[in-house]
C-alpha cells in the first residue's frame, strides 16, 4: 500500500513516513498543499494522509478536488483543528476519517488499517489466481490448503501483480507502488524479494509470475 502524507510540519511528517515505512507501508512526504496535490494526482496511492493549515492550497480544497477526480482514494485528515464544525466540514468534503493532533502514533496505524479493511472487503474480498489465493483484508496468501508466509514487501509484490492479471508490469511501477518515490530505480531489490516469493510459490518463472524480458512480470492468468 502507498501512503502519501501532506503535511508541512517537515519533522512530524519524516517521523510519520518513517514509521509507516516500518509498518509496512510505502510512505511519500509533501510539504505544501501544490506540491501535494500535484502528487496525488500524477502519482497512484492508496491513501492520503493529509493536514488542513497548508501553504499553497489548502487541506480542504485538496479534499474537494481529490473527491471528484480520484474518487477511490482514501482519505484521513490528520489537524489541529478540533472543533465538532471542522470536522463536519472535512467529513461532508469526502474525507473517510479524521484524527485530531496531538495524536498517538499507534491509533493513526490502527486507523489506517481498519479503513484499508474496510475498503478491501468491499472492492476486492478474495483475489484468485488457480490454486493461489489472497485475501487483502487480513493479509493472508493460500496455496492450495497451505497458508503461505510471506514477508510485507512479498505480499506487497504479489498483491499488485494479482490485481492486474495478465497485465505485464515493470519494476518501476512496483518501485512506485511497493516502495516509494525514495526508491533507488537501479536497486536490485525487486529482484531479490522476487526471487524469495517465487521459491515460497514454488514457482520456476513460468506458472505463476512470468518473467517478460525487458518488459517486467506478470500473474499468469492460466494458473
Amino acid at each position: 500500500m502507498r501512503i502519501l502524507i501532506i503535511e508541512d510540519e517537515i519533522d512530524l511528517a519524516n517521523l510519520l513516513a518513517q514509521g509507516l515505512r516500518r509498518e509496512g507501508y510505502a510512505a511519500d512526504v509533501a510539504s505544501d498543499g501544490n506540491e501535494g496535490y500535484a502528487c496525488a494526482t500524477i502519482n497512484d496511492y492508496d491513501l492520503l494522509i493529509l493536514d488542513l493549515n497548508l501553504p499553497g492550497i489548502d487541506g480542504l480544497e485538496i479534499c474537494r478536488r481529490l473527491r471528484t477526480s480520484h474518487p477511490r482514494l482514501l482519505i484521513l485528515m490528520l489537524t489541529a483543528r478540533g472543533r465538532p464544525g471542522d470536522k463536519i466540514t472535512g467529513l461532508d468534503l469526502g474525507a473517510d476519517d479524521y484524527l485530531v493532533k496531538p495524536f498517538d502514533f499507534g491509533e493513526l496505524t490502527a486507523r489506517i488499517r481498519a479503513l484499508f479493511r474496510r475498503d478491501l472487503q468491499v472492492r476486492s474480498p478474495l483475489l484468485e489466481c488457480g490454486d493461489l489465493k489472497l485475501d487483502p483484508a487480513s493479509k493472508t496468501v493460500w496455496l492450495g490448503k497451505r497458508r503461505l508466509q510471506l514477508t510485507r514487501k512479498e505480499f506487497g509484490i504479489l498483491e499488485y501483480l494479482m490485481r492486474h492479471p495478465g497485465e505485464v508490469i515493470s519494476q518501476e511501477e512496483l518501485l512506485e507502488h511497493v516502495w516509494d518515490a525514495e526508491a533507488d530505480p537501479f536497486t536490485t531489490t525487486v529482484k531479490v524479494h522476487l526471487y524469495s516469493l517465487r521459491q515460497k510459490l514454488g514457482d520456476d518463472g513460468t506458472r505463476y509470475i512470468q518473467t517478460v524480458i525487458g518488459q517486467g512480470y506478470r500473474i499468469s492468468s492460466s494458473s
